[in-house]
């Protein structure tokens, strides 16, 4: 299982709108959603066919995930800067509605208003790339310091999460100093720390694997005595979920 946050932040447009990258390392086709990978070379079976693997990753995406366009849209406003009324209406257009449909759908406005939010919703993507051509060329620059990928769960989106890798490298340095496999000195009063110790720790669980508490529990209890601080702090973060009921927990991806 690869991580999934840092796969999907690094992935080009291309690659996010296809929902998946391949891994040269690995040489496997990689689910930017989930995180698991197709090994090439190998024919998986799909509904009595035999597919290569970059085929059946989409099929994957298709019977697992819906689609991308439907996993992109379910992203928290903070991450697509979309508010809920620019989301309905792109599922509108995306669906091949009419500005009156559009409007007899929304139960009001006019069909000016639709065409304005359609201009509109163009002009920003326009934006948008530019912004993106911008960042890139920024991030190139030579000796730029570079950031660790922010989970796509995450909660709140403020400074703790800027950490570059020197400082990430420090922190782990500094909390398991029997290695990163070890145990947790202590628990960092300090935000920014917290983050690379629980985004650290969030690793030592499977993705797409349901957990009992008690399970939970006697991973984060192998890191640091008052693992119940851990649990909840990696919930509050949204490095976790649970059920309600506490009955099962999970990676968020």
């Amino acid at each position: 299982m690869f991580d999934v946050s840092e796969l999907f932040w690094n992935a080009t447009l291309d690659d996010m709108k296809r929902g998946f990258v391949y891994n040269d390392e690995n040489e496997q086709y990689v689910c930017l959603i989930c995180g698991v990978g197709f090994e090439e070379g190998i024919i998986y079976p799909r509904d009595g066919l035999f597919l290569e693997a970059k085929k059946y990753v989409r099929k994957h995406i298709e019977d697992e995930h819906t689609s991308m366009f439907d996993y992109l849209m379910g992203l928290d406003k903070k991450l697509t800067g979309l508010t809920d009324l620019q989301k309905q209406l792109i599922h509108s257009f995306q669906q091949g509605l009419s500005d009156a449909e559009i409007v007899k759908e929304l139960e009001g406005g006019s069909t000016s208003t639709i065409r304005n939010h359609r201009f509109t919703l163009r002009e920003k993507a326009k934006q948008a790339k530019v912004f993106l051509a911008i960042m890139e060329l920024m991030v190139d620059k030579p000796g730029k310091q570079q950031l660790i990928p922010i989970h796509r769960t995450a909660t709140v989106l403020d400074e703790r999460f800027v950490i570059t890798e020197e400082e990430n490298a420090l922190f782990l340095k500094t909390y398991f100093k029997e290695g990163p496999d070890g145990p947790l000195s202590e628990f960092p009063a300090k935000e920014k720390r917290k983050v690379a110790i629980l985004r650290h720790l969030i690793k030592r669980f499977t993705i797409n694997r349901r957990y009992t508490e008690k399970e939970v529990n006697a991973v984060l209890k192998a890191a640091f005595a008052d693992y119940a601080t851990l649990r909840r702090y990696l919930i509050e973060y949204g490095f976790m979920d649970r059920e309600p009921d506490c009955s099962a927990y999970w990676v968020k991806v």
